[in-house]
């Protein structure tokens, strides 16, 4: 006995062919137009903020990158992980907390050391002696 699931259900597609009697010759689901559409205003927008004018070939470029990021997103996008959560794992991964992988400050050196002959002593100790310094073996042989 076997036992059918309903995922055929789902793998049919919410597909707008175009209007009747005058299909399109390509297959586009009800979320990549709308995804298009979004895409392509964004792009022409951002043309526009950038100072490119508004033309053919601008425009056509406009249509390819939307083309390109569509079916980009909607290969990422099914019934199983609809554009909702795509878009909040998205949001998540990009403000995940990260693990610092750079130092902080800079390699130690001993260049911008000061050192000075006698070392510092607190402010209330007695006045430090100085060290007397040793006679060479050939001064003590001559005494």
């Amino acid at each position: 006995m076997r036992i059918r699931t309903d995922d055929e259900v789902y793998r049919v597609d919410a597909v707008w062919l175009g209007p009747p009697k005058a299909t399109f010759p390509w297959r586009a689901r009800y979320v990549a137009w709308g995804v298009g559409i979004a895409i392509f205003l964004l792009t022409m927008t951002v043309e526009r903020r950038i100072g490119f004018g508004f033309n053919f070939f601008n425009t056509a470029w406009a249509v390819v990158i939307t083309i390109v990021l569509t079916r980009l997103i909607c290969s990422r996008i099914s019934h199983e992980r609809p554009l909702g959560s795509v878009a909040v794992m998205w949001l998540r991964e990009l403000t995940a907390p990260r693990e610092k992988t750079s130092g902080r400050g800079g390699a130690v050196t001993a260049a911008r050391l000061r050192v000075s002959r006698n070392r510092p002593r607190p402010r209330n100790a007695p006045p430090a002696r100085t060290p007397r310094r040793r006679r060479s073996s050939q001064a003590r042989t001559r005494v």
